[in-house]
Formats: structure tokens, C-alpha cells, sequence
């Protein structure tokens, strides 16, 4: 488990420009049960969040169709929350850090980590882009 004092800056990025943080497993089930489209960020301390998946998920919020809701857990930090959050991610392995697209509670889009490090935060942005034309 990561230190709630070093991790804050890393879910400050993401919070202050409109994602939504969920630290508890309640949290993640009342967030993911809401109908349309929703992007859940599996936030990490590594450096491919810190300069790819991070970035990248938050330029992709400034393109003209975007997801209804958006949210983060913290691997390493909001354990059980992040495991629940990863049981809506069917048919996927865990994956820290990993960017989520669900329609209607279903998982129909996923960035995993092997699919964000050595990718820049335009690719990762362009990929959500290109699945939030399809689902949003």
C-alpha cells in the first residue's frame, strides 16, 4: 500500500479537471451500476500513468463526444475498491494502470497497461477518442 500523502498529487490530476475519485467498494458499485457511458481511470504510481494513461485520459475529455460519467480508483491505495471496480472489467486481467470504457454497466472498451506504456498520451488519448465515437 502507497501513502495517502504521496499518492494525492497523483488523483489531484485527475480530480481537479472533473474525475471523479471512488475509495471504497460501495462507491464503485453505485458509480458503475449508472446507465450510459462511463470511463473508469486505474490510477498508478508508475511512470507510464504518470506520462502516458493520466494525460492521455484527460485530453481525451476535451474531444467533442465524451463518456456521461468519469471516475478513478488508485492501485495500491484503494485496494478493495479497485477490486471491485475490476469485476466489472469482464474478461480482463488485473491491470494498473489501465483506462476502462463501459456502456450500460458492460465493459466495451479497455486500455491496458501493455497498451499505454511506450504509447504517448496523444496515442492513449486517440484510442479513447476513437472509442468514445463508437460508445458515447
Amino acid at each position: 500500500m502507497y501513502s495517502p500523502e504521496m499518492t494525492k498529487p497523483m488523483e489531484l490530476e485527475l480530480t481537479t479537471r472533473g474525475i471523479k475519485a471512488l475509495h471504497t467498494t460501495e462507491e464503485v458499485d453505485e458509480a458503475l451500476q449508472k446507465e450510459g457511458t462511463t470511463m473508469v481511470v486505474v490510477n498508478s504510481v508508475c511512470g507510464c500513468a504518470a506520462g502516458n494513461a493520466r494525460p492521455g485520459a484527460l485530453f481525451s475529455l476535451q474531444h467533442s463526444k465524451t463518456p456521461d460519467n468519469s471516475y478513478t480508483v488508485f492501485a495500491g491505495v484503494d485496494s478493495d475498491a479497485v477490486k471491485k471496480a475490476r469485476e466489472y472489467f469482464t474478461g480482463k486481467l488485473p491491470s494498473s494502470p489501465s483506462i476502462a470504457l463501459l456502456k450500460n454497466k458492460e465493459l466495451v472498451f479497455m486500455l491496458e497497461r501493455k497498451d499505454i506504456e511506450g504509447h504517448s498520451p496523444d496515442e492513449v488519448s486517440n484510442s479513447l477518442k476513437r472509442a468514445f465515437d463508437e460508445y458515447c
